[in-house]
């Protein structure tokens, strides 16, 4: 992993304290998303490792609660030639639906036992709805590779609640 690339991605991720509220320091992508050249490179390290680490996969699932995770989904998707499946807020997708209580959908044809599956997102925090898009996929009997995020935010511990589910985050915050 080139250190340029990642110094470059690193740099256009801005804090804010306490947002949403007193004692969080939230991390803004926007920078990242506004600079064609470090969006480039966060894209290229997330390809460069997918590539190095499977084989084969299916589709790209965006865990889309905000929507955040469709923009680093689909480009990711588009560069290793596959397919972007979105799990949504819950009343967002038409068609056949699989769902679960904590607001999350997915269309229930969207991926079908066995496939392969990738879950991406910008940022891991509490877990909760990463947690819950595994299930959802689960569900639908996919096979889910790894979660992969840009920020995870360490101190929360969400990656625990991924249980046996391997993750990946680019950056990591205390």
């Amino acid at each position: 992993m080139s250190d340029e690339r990642l110094r470059r991605v690193r740099d256009r991720v801005r804090p804010f304290p306490d947002f949403p509220e007193p004692g969080v320091l939230f991390r803004d992508i926007s920078p990242l998303l506004k600079d064609p050249v470090a969006f480039r490179a966060l894209i290229d390290l997330l390809e460069d490792h997918v590539r190095a680490s499977f084989p084969k996969i299916d589709f790209i699932v965006g865990e889309c609660l905000d929507s955040r995770g469709f923009l680093i989904g689909t480009p990711l998707a588009q560069r290793l030639g596959i397919g972007f499946v979105p799990v949504r807020k819950k009343g967002k997708l038409p068609a056949a639906l699989c769902s679960l209580q904590a607001e999350l959908e997915v269309q229930s044809d969207a991926v079908e036992p066995g496939q392969k599956v990738l879950i991406v997102d910008d940022l891991l925090a509490t877990g909760g709805t990463m947690r819950a898009a595994c299930e959802l996929l689960k569900r639908l009997k996919a096979e889910i590779l790894e979660c992969l995020v840009i920020i995870e935010l360490k101190a929360l511990k969400g990656s625990e609640k991924l249980n046996s589910i391997p993750f990946y985050s680019l950056l990591q915050y205390d």
